[in-house]
């Protein structure tokens, strides 16, 4: 997968936070993680001037560089960056650069900026054009294979200006040997879970199935376009990889939102593509093949209403054996909020 399609690590839905910068004298920092693009307003002000919907430094009359520190929401592989410039015209920085560092836990203002604290450069300097966004992929020190594991990246730009959003793309690590035995939701972002393809997204990203809390919008959720000339038995799709191989116990369909174009019924199946003790997920949709896999039903066809957690757990199949991908089919089309596959992570 390209590496905008993964999740955003710095995301505040995903508890990611701006914890300090170097200056913030006309734009605050919290800013950058906020939702989709940035707006603008011709004729706001405030008293330190022009009103700007990003991060924004003064002009550094002084030697050195401006710079943000933000704690990630969820720890992870960073995969690449996406550095938005959007209308930031004439007063967008020359270039930047991100470091990242691993410090689990809340290590505090002093210790991230302490000259001990050693942090990893994971992309390489970038030219930053005006009102654009930046697609920089990470770079070799950021881990190739496996990659490396981060908490924290600090936004470097050179030498001052402003940048409306910050994406941080990549793969949740929980700690799995901290999580073994436990029940949680398997199919959650949070939990390193990512929706890999669907055969449709016209209104609503598949990605919005799998995050945190309830959705807070129709626009929040995943919603297909609407089927014409139906035969019967079509149906749309998502295929979701676990965050962790595990046994699913329990299910969450939520069509919150979803009051006159939910799915008449939905189901699902599930499959296992081993790979060891710690689930071995793959590299996203890369060499994962739907048609090749053993698809078993966990749910069968299950009627759905208007805008409402549907839960099922006596009716869920399986046998209790453990998967790492789920499919949820929609029939015939329509749009579900949120997914939660709760079960043990083996």
């Amino acid at each position: 997968m390209d590496f905008p399609d993964l999740i955003d690590l710095a995301s505040a839905r995903m508890g990611g936070r701006a914890l300090i910068a170097s200056d913030e004298f006309f734009a605050g920092k919290e800013n950058l993680l906020k939702p989709g693009r940035a707006i603008w307003i011709a004729d706001k002000f405030t008293e330190f001037g022009k009103w700007m919907d990003g991060w924004e430094s003064r002009r550094k009359r002084v030697p050195g560089h401006d710079w943000c520190i933000i704690a990630l929401g969820r720890p992870g592989i960073i995969r690449g960056v996406n550095v938005d410039t959007g209308h930031f015209k004439g007063n967008q920085p020359e270039s930047c650069t991100v470091e990242a560092v691993e410090i689990d836990g809340d290590p505090g203002v002093d210790r991230l900026l302490s000259p001990d604290t050693k942090w990893t450069q994971v992309t390489e300097r970038a030219t930053l054009n005006p009102d654009s966004e930046h697609l920089i992929p990470a770079n070799a020190a950021a881990g190739e294979g496996g990659g490396k594991r981060f908490t924290h990246v600090r936004l470097n730009i050179f030498p001052d200006g402003g940048v409306a959003r910050f994406r941080v793309h990549g793969e949740v690590l929980p700690d799995w040997k901290a999580l073994a035995g436990k029940t949680l939701d398997l199919a959650a972002a949070e939990n390193g879970a990512l929706v890999i393809a669907c055969n449709d997204m016209h209104f609503g990203s598949r990605h919005n199935l799998i995050m945190p809390g309830r959705s807070v919008n129709m626009g929040d959720g995943w919603e297909t376009r609407r089927k014409r000339g139906l035969k019967g038995g079509e149906f749309d799709w998502c295929i979701v990889q676990l965050g962790h191989r595990g046994k699913i116990q329990k299910v969450e369909v939520d069509t919150n939102h979803f009051k006159g174009n939910f799915p008449e019924s939905c189901e699902i199946e599930v499959c296992d593509v081993g790979g060891g003790a710690e689930g071995k997920r793959g590299k996203g949709a890369e060499g994962f093949d739907p048609d090749a896999q053993k698809w078993e039903t966990l749910l069968p066809r299950a009627k759905l209403r208007a805008s409402e957690q549907h839960f099922y757990e006596k009716e869920l199949g399986g046998d209790g054996k453990s998967w790492t991908h789920a499919r949820l089919k929609i029939f015939p089309d329509g749009g579900i909020s949120r997914l939660r596959l709760v079960g043990v992570a083996e």
